[in-house]
């Protein structure tokens, strides 16, 4: 199923809902549509409306500062492109880069994308005792960046202007 970014009155990104809800929403007035998916329709009965991709609510919503994403395996595989960073091949799984038996835990700048041939072979090491240096470093994704992340949104150059902007 498709998801639609939903974008506060002032264009920050909020959360993801499913294609129907957005629907719903913009039926009811609460939000307006942004972005439409390129070939895809709503029908119904009395409705025949273009696909939401992005759509902004209509009433600016109060939400509590987050300061740091939440850690996922999901997460980091999206973050990292699917890319194993020992590799560059396609990564399956999540690795950390100070094994958790050595005192590293699920944090975004103690893990990596691994395929499943790396991590094996990696096993309960650091990078440097395996010879496995990082092709790229681990980092922390703002939350606005986890959420475009996960939408497939990860070439910000290619966000139109108004929507880079809310979520740097």
């Amino acid at each position: 199923m498709r998801d639609t970014l939903v974008l506060n009155a002032s264009f920050e990104p909020l959360s993801t809902v499913t294609l129907n809800r957005a629907v719903v929403l913009v039926l009811q007035d609460k939000a307006v549509v942004e972005q439409t998916h390129p070939e895809l329709r709503m029908r119904g009965a009395a409705v025949d409306i273009p696909a939401p991709r992005v759509i902004r609510l209509c009433r600016y919503v109060r939400v509590p500062f987050r300061r740091q994403a939440p850690w996922s395996r999901r997460g980091v595989l999206v973050r990292d492109r699917h890319r194993c960073a020992y590799c560059g091949r396609r990564a399956t799984t999540v690795d950390h880069v100070v094994p958790r038996s050595r005192g590293g835990g699920d944090t975004w700048l103690n893990t990596v994308a691994s395929c499943a041939e790396d991590n094996h072979r990696k096993a309960d090491r650091t990078p440097e005792q395996a010879g496995m240096p990082l092709l790229r470093q681990p980092f922390e994704p703002t939350p606005a960046d986890a959420m475009l992340l996960s939408l497939g949104h990860d070439d910000f150059d290619a966000l139109p202007t108004w929507l880079s902007q809310g979520a740097a």
